[in-house]
């Protein structure tokens, strides 16, 4: 199956032809394909309908045939055309195994709004894209717009017994089901409209709806972006509305795909995008209640609402001119003036780092290494707020290996408060995390006040394929500090013991093309003697099909 098709004539040394590219899922751009500079004269016919096939013809062998006579040799004709130099190769950032988020998107980026529909060639096309999308380029007055869209469905069967959420223990079976599509508007290079809808809705579950759930009919991302500096290596673009955040390995931001509907926030983003560089500035409000400040019933129905009482700001920085490095430095600032007792929130500043190195061998293995900290401060509820957390992952592939295993371990530390007395609370808020990924994908419990220690093994048995297997041991960090739910809800009580439990993971997907993949999943949460003493129930199970059709 090919992407799409393009087509092109192109006639004399100074011509180049507007053409108008469909591509599957993507893209409708008119693009412009530049000529090398020919001898006077010379003509070229290019076609690439669907086909592989390209012809060039000198002028003269073109008039010469139709006579059926042979070419007389022509020295002029003969020398080679000047070509122009090659710009320069662009760099690309070393791609780290990421957090465990299965199946990947295939060409589609986490964040739709960061997709580029457009394909400068037609080569670049992947060859086995689904159905076509819809777009258009055009024109009006001295402006070129690009109108793209596309979207995405989603289904996931759940069964899950014993979590540690509110209505449980309990065993329950039910149907999650989304829908998301964009429409992105590009005026020039200089302004832009993108709005993304989003259905999320749950059938047939026999405990409370979660606040990740549901969402019916609801926009999930509105903003106009502005350029507003071209510094000949960059851009800075200044961007104003609803919208999804992510930064990093997604520990501390992100928009949690793995919920039925994605966290997303209103408010202002400044943008700056140089080639070995970047950097975002933002202050925005949490909008839905996936964020963890809204309930499911508040907006049932009703369109979501930023609130105001909730500002998170910060300063996110991202450097990849090291070959196969990547190094982050942020400062994020949450300032809930409406805390709740019991939980870790209040007014938090949080400042920290994360470094990324691949280390390739010669004999095709690969090193990975990825170690992030922040330390927390501020005030929560008349505490002081002293709080942080460190992790690593360490990791090795073998790339030549049959199906490519990838051994790696991973250690996590978030405090806990030590002195409940001591006027301070040391707990660390986890922010607006992808907790799926990290704490062991039954979700059961966030990153606070928490000791994690991992192993994972990874093996890729086609090139559609992978599959994933992993292994927790959970403790608490104090043991004069409680459990913490995947929604940051405080369960227990303090002096009953470290141990949580430990975890089994086992999860793949096979991606049938880059539209279009399964997902399997089933984990298992054997509690300590933390939840045994504090919360009685059984041990907890999740099983998991999941469908995703993008376009």
């Amino acid at each position: 199956m090919t992407c799409g098709w393009s087509s092109r004539l192109v006639v004399g040394s100074l011509l180049s032809v507007q053409t108008l590219s469909v591509s599957r899922g993507m893209v409708l751009a008119d693009e412009s394909y530049p000529v090398p500079p020919r001898t006077p004269g010379a003509a070229v016919v290019a076609i690439d309908d669907d086909s592989d096939v390209d012809v060039e013809l000198d002028a003269s062998e073109v008039s010469e045939a139709a006579e059926g006579v042979a070419p007389a040799p022509s020295s002029e004709a003969q020398k080679p055309a000047p070509r122009p130099a090659a710009p320069p190769k662009k760099k690309t950032p070393p791609q780290f195994p990421g957090p465990k988020v299965l199946p990947p998107t295939g060409p589609f980026k986490p964040l739709f709004f960061d997709n580029d529909p457009r394909f400068p060639n037609p080569a670049d096309c992947p060859d086995d894209w689904c159905a076509d999308g819809s777009g258009a380029a055009f024109e009006l007055g001295d402006v070129d717009f690009l109108l793209s869209s596309g979207g995405e469905l989603r289904h996931r069967w759940m069964s899950q017994d014993n979590r540690l959420q509110p209505g449980g223990p309990g065993k329950t079976d039910y149907q999650l089901w989304r829908w998301r599509h964009y429409l992105d508007l590009k005026a020039g290079d200089r302004v832009r409209l993108y709005v993304e809808g989003i259905d999320a809705s749950s059938f047939g579950e026999d405990l409370p709806e979660q606040p990740i759930d549901v969402n019916r009919w609801d926009l999930l991302n509105a903003f106009i972006d502005v350029k507003v500096f071209d510094t000949g290596t960059g851009t800075q673009t200044l961007r104003y509305g609803r919208q999804e955040l992510l930064f990093g390995r997604q520990r501390l931001v992100s928009p949690l795909d793995w919920a039925n509907t994605r966290r997303n926030f209103s408010g202002f983003r400044y943008l700056v995008r140089e080639p070995d560089w970047k950097l975002d500035v933002f202050a925005v409000n949490p909008v839905n209640s996936a964020t963890g400040y809204r309930s499911v019933t508040e907006f049932d129905n009703r369109f979501d609402r930023p609130n105001r009482d909730v500002w998170f700001s910060g300063a996110y920085w991202s450097y990849t001119a090291i070959e196969n490095t990547n190094i982050d430095l942020y400062w994020l600032w949450l300032d809930n003036s409406d805390p709740t007792p019991g939980r870790a929130d209040g007014r938090r500043h949080t400042i920290g780092g994360r470094y990324s190195e691949l280390a390739p061998q010669a004999d095709g293995r690969v090193w990975d290494f990825d170690v992030e900290a922040a330390y927390q401060c501020g005030d929560d509820l008349g505490e002081r707020v002293n709080a942080g957390f460190a992790t690593a992952i360490l990791g090795h592939t073998w790339k030549k290996a049959h199906w490519s295993p990838r051994l790696s371990g991973l250690a996590y530390f978030g405090t806990g408060d030590v002195d409940r007395s001591d006027g301070q609370t040391n707990t660390f808020d986890v922010l607006f995390p992808l907790g799926h990924a990290y704490w062991a994908i039954s979700d059961n419990l966030s990153g606070q006040n928490l000791l994690d220690l991992a192993a994972q093994v990874d093996v890729r048995p086609t090139d559609k394929s992978a599959l994933v297997a992993a292994w927790h041991h959970f403790q608490l960090a104090s043991d004069d500090d409680v459990v913490y739910n995947v929604a940051g809800a405080p369960i227990g009580t303090p002096g009953n013991g470290t141990d949580v439990g430990n975890a089994l993971d086992l999860y793949g997907y096979y991606a049938f093309n880059p539209c279009f993949d399964v997902q399997l999943g089933a984990s298992w949460f054997w509690y300590g003697e933390f939840i045994d003493r504090t919360t009685p129930r059984g041990d907890a199970t999740q099983f998991y099909v999941q469908t995703s059709l993008r376009y």
